[in-house]
């Protein structure tokens, strides 16, 4: 027998055992819940279908398009206010808020992208940061929207209609983990797409894509607005979930940053490196929290930068690169 033949039937049984894996493991996703009834171990796994989400969504602008960008805590603020105001002062349903405040975040990611994506490098990055750092600002100043006091989301009746449930978590993970879901589907399309295509030519080399006729500007935007609509969704689900917010929580600076480092731990420009990414830092941040009780709050940002450190110099790929290697010693 060749080795060719050999790699071919090789290829052809290894779908099998994946399939069977990726089956229990969904099996075991969907019944968590009822395995772990304890609140702890529900809110983890919400936190980490939510910055999946997030990391996701900064993918597909960071990751694909080579647009690195430090302020997605615009949008994710950005879809919580508007959600928590849309109830709190005129009592529309919070499922409507959260589709208001996907139109508003894209809206404003249209406003500064527009003019940012003139930028390159670390100027972008720059443009991001002073637009995050503005936002923040104005929210903290404005008094109709809380100021830096922050609002409280108006407590309803438990019910899916209503997007709050007081006496169990599990909605919400199921709701956290529909949004990862559609945002992996989302950004599978995209990848396999025309405009996907031109997103990662653009990453590559701007100036050959344009010379071949591709309109830079316009794809970057495309990949903004849909960026910036699963932020969106996430920032409500937060307000949701919580029933508080203010410009610390939602618009901060340090949030644009983890929302940055997940997809780079996990593997930018790659589908599933955002959700291990998450499932990495985001469960290393709550313990440190729980079992240092608060006082050790800046441990977990050490980790965080030793770990990119590491990545950086022996992985800059991040981890899925580490599993493609892996896959191609196994062939």
């Amino acid at each position: 027998m060749t080795d060719t033949l050999r790699q071919r039937l090789i290829r052809q049984r290894l779908p099998w055992p994946a399939i069977v894996a990726g089956g229990l493991v969904g099996l075991f996703i969907l019944a968590f819940p009822f395995l772990f009834t304890r609140p702890f171990p529900q809110h983890l796994m919400i936190l980490i279908f939510l910055y999946g989400v997030l990391g996701q969504a900064w993918n597909l602008l960071g990751g694909y398009a080579g647009q690195v960008s430090f302020g997605h805590a615009i949008f994710f603020g950005i879809g919580a206010y508007t959600s928590t105001i849309l109830l709190s002062r005129w009592n529309v349903n919070p499922w409507l808020g959260m589709l208001a405040g996907a139109a508003v975040a894209v809206l404003v990611s249209i406003i500064i992208g527009y003019p940012c994506f003139r930028l390159r490098g670390h100027y972008f990055a720059i443009a991001t940061i002073a637009a995050g750092e503005i936002i923040r600002l104005i929210f903290v100043n404005w008094d109709w929207i809380g100021g830096a006091r922050g609002l409280f989301v108006p407590m309803l009746d438990e019910s899916l209609l209503n997007f709050q449930f007081h006496t169990t978590k599990a909605p919400y993970y199921y709701i956290a983990l529909t949004l990862l879901v559609a945002s992996i589907l989302v950004t599978r399309w995209v990848e396999r797409s025309r405009p996907g295509y031109y997103l990662m030519a653009i990453r590559e080399d701007t100036d050959a894509a344009r010379s071949v006729g591709v309109d830079a500007t316009r794809y970057k935007l495309f990949a903004m607005i849909i960026s910036a609509f699963f932020a969106a969704l996430g920032g409500t689900l937060y307000a949701q979930y919580l029933l508080y917010i203010d410009p610390d929580s939602v618009l901060p600076l340090a949030l644009s940053v983890r929302i940055c480092l997940i997809p780079v731990l996990g593997g930018t420009g790659t589908l599933w490196g955002p959700l291990i990414g998450a499932a990495i830092l985001i469960p290393m941040a709550e313990f440190t929290r729980v079992y240092l009780g608060g006082g050790g709050g800046g441990i977990h940002l050490a980790v965080y930068g030793a770990l990119i450190m590491l990545i950086a110099v022996f992985e800059p790929g991040g981890i899925m690169s580490l599993v493609k290697r892996f896959r191609k010693r196994r062939t």
